[in-house]
């Protein structure tokens, strides 16, 4: 499969007045074009500021590892990311051929400018088309994503929509540009359960009509069953276990990974009572050395866990698991 997208060591450390503070530590992975990749994890694990990354739109008082790399591999040659500085070099990430579906979509629209007029302005920006073919194209897309009577709403505002209506778009604005890699940060958070699945099969639809990569990020491994090729699960800043997204929901390795396909409903016995993952997520602030699970691991191996990080190990050529219970080169 060809590659989108890589991301090599990304390390990110924002600057408070505590000092650096560590949100994502040497996370590397590879995307590749029409592939889905579901990042999975509690709030607090990095997530969003890792995907942020990818547009250059973390704050200005992020510090990036001197290792990291983000390479998007565009149709006029491969792009390292972290290395354009000018609004005029960050257009081809921004809105170009990456796109995002932010999470909370009040704080994204404008309030004073209808829905319409932002979508028609961002396809003119990343795009050489007329303003009736930027609205076409626009009411074409809210129809799309389940939005009823597209061209009146297009003449909204964002505060006239109910918040489903408003998350929904956002969706068909960040689709729009048709972009080659979409970020999908909580998509469906807002919406019920029947427009929550026509929002994923629009999804799949562009990619198998776009061939379009996405990072779809979620806590809900159920939506990530039914969407993504591959997972990556994310614990406090590092990717601790990844692979076939069927592989590892059927053969999860990691402790965390275990606790968080416990905690689902389970369909078969709707009485069964919920297991939630024990504890809570540290704080950046206080950030445990050696495997940052420990605190939290039902299996801790005692002081390696709580002084060593976890290499990796590979369970097959496409599932690898960061754990003491699995050292690198042994049985998996």
């Amino acid at each position: 499969m060809t590659a989108l997208i890589e991301v090599s060591n990304l390390t990110i450390r924002f600057r408070t007045d505590e000092g650096l503070v560590t949100a994502v530590e040497d996370v590397s992975f590879t995307l590749g074009k029409g592939e889905v990749m579901g990042l999975v994890g509690e709030s607090g694990s990095g997530k969003s500021v890792t995907a942020k990354a990818l547009m250059s739109l973390n704050a200005r008082n992020a510090v990036y590892g001197e290792d990291s790399r983000i390479t998007l591999h565009a149709d006029t040659g491969p792009v390292e990311v972290l290395k354009l500085k000018t609004a005029r070099e960050l257009k081809i990430v921004r809105g170009g051929a990456i796109s995002m579906i932010f999470q909370e979509p009040m704080a994204s629209f404008a309030p004073a400018i209808t829905i319409g007029r932002q979508m028609v302005e961002q396809l003119q920006l990343h795009g050489d088309m007329s303003k009736a073919r930027a609205k076409e194209i626009s009411v074409e897309m809210l129809d799309r994503v389940g939005i009823s009577d597209p061209a009146r709403r297009f003449d909204q505002y964002a505060f006239e929509l109910s918040g489903g209506m408003r998350q929904r778009a956002m969706i068909a604005m960040a689709l729009s540009t048709r972009p080659k890699l979409l970020i999908a940060d909580e998509p469906t958070t807002a919406l019920d359960v029947t427009i929550q699945a026509q929002v994923i099969d629009l999804m799949k639809d562009l990619v198998n009509e776009f061939h379009m990569g996405i990072v779809f990020i979620t806590h809900d491994l159920g939506v990530i069953a039914q969407t993504a090729d591959k997972v990556s699960v994310m614990y406090l800043g590092r990717l601790i276990e990844e692979g076939p997204v069927r592989e590892v929901i059927r053969n999860p390795k990691h402790p965390y990974t275990r606790g968080l396909i416990a905690a689902l409903p389970k369909l078969d016995d709707l009485d069964a009572p919920l297991t939630p993952v024990a504890g809570d997520i540290p704080s950046p602030l206080e950030r445990p050395a050696g495997c940052v699970f420990h605190t939290r691991c039902p299996k801790i191996l005692g002081e390696v866990c709580r002084t060593a990080l976890p290499g990796d190990t590979q369970v097959n050529p496409t599932h690898r698991v960061a754990c003491h219970l699995y050292p690198p080169g042994g049985p998996a």
